[in-house]
């Protein structure tokens, strides 16, 4: 990380982490009260960062051990396409729940729930081996098929980062928490070729693939006990919280707009992308756990490389013009006669396609108010959940087809039109701290 970004704890103090009033906060920051006894601020942000990587890790390998677990047991590609349609759709709709529980209760109460339904999941996937039941555990289950900032837990961390950060820190603590998230579920990613190791040395293929599932649910654990740490005041704040109401009208243009971008993203979440590798290239999973890696590592130095251009040219351009070239590689990677072509294309991608993960975080806690913030982050997730989960099963259909790089392209070109529209609608509305610049 730059030098900027590694002095964020030191230029965090107290008064900030709690949005109250400063000469340099939002005048929305006076509704943001801090209840409670308070945690030392920067402890809470590592509780956070920490559950954070720890569910990264499980997400990494997860998302391409699941599908060479499904192929071994006997689904092919229409029906992985289905089951990772399935877990979209079920965190959307969980997503939704949280977005209507976290304004009334104790948002500590709702992460440890989160982290303990994790354990159920990991526990569940191994354990049946039926496509109707499987699809249940995936809609119910926290298994993300993608890489994005996807999940029933990731408003909810929004929302006790955002209240922690004043207006000129937030878009670099949000660039750190995507940082280490992608750090970690890069190293989960070369993690996936843990099974090849436990093959070697006498395990059979599907218990060695079984028992990254229950690894999957260790990591649940751990997560649930640092969720726990947090203290109640630090991340609950029921009587200063509320629905949508002075900002309405933004989040649901915004929400519109990103779902655009999560239709298309489906079409290649990281399940699929390894499906198409298997399938195009005949990728060893070993193989396809090294470039899913440096794929992640790329991606999360971009974070905070994002922060930075995000100060320089603002957060919507800095969504729109490091998105627009990613997409570009993304339909030349499906055009490409080999895997070096290929490879190169889309590592080229993930070095620009996720600068737009902190920068839209920020920008959507930078538009409301304070107390609408838990409210804004779950309505702006939800449809991008409900749009993703759309696209996989026709990804997956596609995928069976005569032209394997089919929903490559499409993705490309929706995002493309997704980053037009954005640029347009919401090249006005700043947030407070390039109002004040």
């Amino acid at each position: 990380m730059d030098g900027r970004s590694s002095r964020i704890s030191s230029s965090l103090g107290p008064d900030k982490l709690y949005n109250r009033p400063d000469a340099g906060s939002s005048p929305l920051a006076a509704v943001d009260k801090y209840e409670g006894n308070p945690l030392n601020p920067r402890s809470s942000f590592l509780l956070l960062y920490t559950a954070r990587a720890l569910r990264g890790f499980g997400d990494g390998f997860a998302t391409i051990v699941l599908p060479v677990y499904l192929a071994r047991i006997g689904f092919d590609a229409a029906q992985i396409g289905l089951l990772a349609a399935a877990a979209l759709l079920g965190t959307a709709v969980l997503t939704l729940a949280i977005g209507l529980f976290a304004p009334r209760h104790d948002l500590r109460r709702l992460l440890i729930a989160g982290a303990v339904l994790m354990v159920a999941t990991g526990l569940a996937f191994p354990a049946f081996e039926q496509i109707g039941l499987l699809i249940a555990v995936a809609f119910f289950g926290t298994v993300n098929p993608s890489t994005g900032d996807i999940g029933v837990l990731i408003p909810l961390e929004h929302a006790a980062l955002a209240q922690g950060a004043a207006d000129r820190d937030r878009t670099r603590v949000f660039a750190r928490y995507s940082l280490v998230g992608a750090l970690s579920m890069a190293a989960g990613a070369l993690a996936a070729a843990a099974p090849q190791l436990l093959t070697a040395n006498g395990m059979t293929e599907l218990s060695a693939l079984r028992t990254m599932f229950y690894a999957y649910a260790v990591f649940g654990v751990v997560s649930a006990a640092l969720y726990y740490c947090l203290p109640r005041g630090n991340i609950g704040h029921s009587s200063a919280a509320a629905p949508l109401n002075v900002s309405r009208v933004v989040v649901y243009k915004l929400a519109a707009l990103f779902s655009v971008d999560a239709f298309a993203g489906g079409f290649v979440v990281q399940s699929l992308l390894a499906v198409w590798l298997f399938e195009r290239f005949d990728m060893s999973l070993a193989a396809a756990s090294l470039f899913f890696f440096w794929s992640g590592v790329f991606s999360a130095f971009s974070y905070p490389l994002a922060a930075i251009i995000a100060r320089r040219i603002g957060l919507v351009n800095t969504m729109v013009f490091t998105h627009i070239p990613s997409s570009l590689f993304l339909i030349f990677a499906a055009l490409s006669p080999n895997l070096t072509a290929a490879l190169g294309f889309l590592l080229a991608r993930s070095a620009l396609s996720q600068m737009d993960v902190p920068t839209r975080s920020s920008y959507v806690m930078a538009v409301v108010t304070p107390p609408e913030r838990p409210a804004a982050a779950s309505v702006t997730a939800v449809p991008r959940s409900l749009a993703s989960s759309l696209s996989p099963a026709l990804a997956g259909i596609l995928l069976g087809g005569p032209f394997l790089g089919a929903p490559l392209i499409i993705c490309g070109a929706l995002k493309i039109l997704y980053d037009a529209a954005l640029l347009f609608s919401f090249r006005h509305i700043k947030p407070p701290e390039e109002v004040r610049a």
